[in-house]
């Protein structure tokens, strides 16, 4: 009984790990006859696993969709970064998964070898994760928003804009983007005729979702990503400032890891836009440049810089 129960766990992690396998080729691999791999499927079958079987030359059996969540079987590597993906993901701002994470991270840790917890728990204890300070995305709102833009279909919703102001808005949605504490939607802005970035925390959905669209042509993924850090760095934060630096584009790019339009107006003179929900951010933000700046069109920004200032003066003084 031992040995059919370890070859059904076998058999199962083989069906998990590519999607087509013919009758021989299973049998070979698990060193039985063809005949016992029928057996060990329509066992598979009772246990709730959706085992489907193609007949003929060219058919065999697959792993099909379930109804229900049967169990599953991870290799080491696999079930390590579930468990630290669990972790992480566990941290995120993401109202209504917290809990169901922390259950799946729970049964994980409980089942793992004792080798296998301990690598788990080094990284634990050696990552500190960095405080977050998105907003809590509804699990479901953005469950939706996955499901219209896999579907093709147009999505109606508020938005809270940065100023406090709300609009209807109607969008064919293409991608979710995560960084930063936060959720964004990349999409096709219908009433503004051009690609838009929204941050989901300030979406409110008008489901069901509208009718289906015909997709434009995306452009790659590392583009969509630097467009919507361009976004962010801009039109999603309550302060902007406009800022020169007495330095060249490659010295601010290394220092500040957000996609920046930089505009060059010599060989160390520089300038670029910037945006913060907390001018006092921003301005630690650009103390960390390592270079002379100037601050343009930000009154906001200037008086933080003063207070950041007399803050260090005095700091200064009593250390000397």
């Amino acid at each position: 009984m031992l040995e059919t129960s370890a070859r059904l766990l076998r058999l199962l992690s083989l069906l998990q790990v590519r999607r087509d396998w013919t009758g021989p080729v299973l049998a070979d691999r698990l060193g039985v006859t063809t005949r016992t791999v029928r057996n060990d499927i329509d066992r598979l079958r009772r246990l709730g696993y959706p085992v489907e079987a193609q007949p003929g030359i060219a058919g065999g059996y697959r792993l099909g969709e379930s109804a229900t969540m049967p169990p599953m079987l991870l290799d080491d590597d696999e079930a390590v970064a579930v468990a630290v993906a669990l972790r992480t993901a566990s941290a995120a701002p993401l109202q209504g998964a917290g809990e169901a994470l922390l259950r799946a991270l729970t049964k994980i840790q409980r089942l793992l070898p004792s080798r296998l917890r301990e690598r788990v728990e080094s990284l634990r204890s050696a990552a500190l994760p960095l405080p977050t300070h998105g907003t809590p995305v509804d699990l479901d709102t953005l469950v939706a928003i996955a499901a219209a833009c896999r579907n093709g279909e147009q999505l109606p919703f508020d938005y809270d804009s940065h100023s406090g102001s709300t609009s209807r808005r109607r969008v064919e949605p293409y991608r979710l983007v995560g960084g930063d504490g936060r959720w964004y939607l990349f999409c096709w802005d219908l009433d503004r005729d051009d690609w838009r970035t929204f941050r989901v925390d300030r979406m409110t959905l008008r489901l069901p979702a509208g009718p289906r669209f015909a997709p434009k042509p995306l452009p790659p993924d590392d583009a969509i990503t630097a467009h919507v850090a361009r976004g962010i760095s801009t039109a999603t934060w309550r302060f902007r400032a406009r800022v020169v630096v007495h330095a060249s584009a490659e010295h601010i790019r290394t220092r500040i890891p957000v996609p920046l339009a930089i505009t060059e107006h010599g060989p160390n003179r520089c300038e670029f836009k910037v945006g913060s929900d907390d001018p006092r951010s921003l301005a630690l933000y650009l103390g960390m440049l390592d270079a002379e700046f100037e601050v343009r069109d930000a009154p906001e920004l200037a008086g933080a810089l003063r207070d950041l200032a007399a803050r260090f003066v005095r700091a200064a003084e009593v250390a000397d």
